[in-house]
């Protein structure tokens, strides 16, 4: 099972691990899958979610339940979704490139 754990979505965010929990707690649409061993496996869609919280709570100042409620009205609304799914796939190949620098990166050290 591959994803990205909680510290590394927590460097790729910038939102604390403290606070990635709380909205898994209180937003029922990121809910992170976990490994055999109990550790959180965050996929892209998760990230992508976390980063469009991020932007509604840190730059239109909603509250965390707010910012929910726009998320999942965002999602139902037709007419954003074109925007939605182009941001989100550039999201995505941005991941990919963090995904090949982190192997790159384990590969060299010696």
């Amino acid at each position: 099972m591959s994803g990205f754990s909680i510290g590394e979505v927590e460097k790729i965010t910038g939102i604390k691990a403290h606070i990635l929990r709380y909205w898994e707690h209180t937003l029922p649409f990121l809910r992170p899958q976990k490994s055999m061993q109990g550790r959180r496996l965050y996929t892209d869609h998760d990230i992508d979610l976390i980063f469009r919280m991020k932007y509604l709570v840190e730059v239109r100042k909603f509250t965390v339940e707010g910012a929910g409620r726009q998320l999942l009205a965002d999602l139902a609304d037709k007419g954003n979704s074109r925007c939605i799914t182009e941001i989100s796939g550039i999201r995505s190949e941005l991941l990919n490139v963090y995904r090949l620098l982190q192997k790159c990166s384990e590969s060299a050290l010696p």
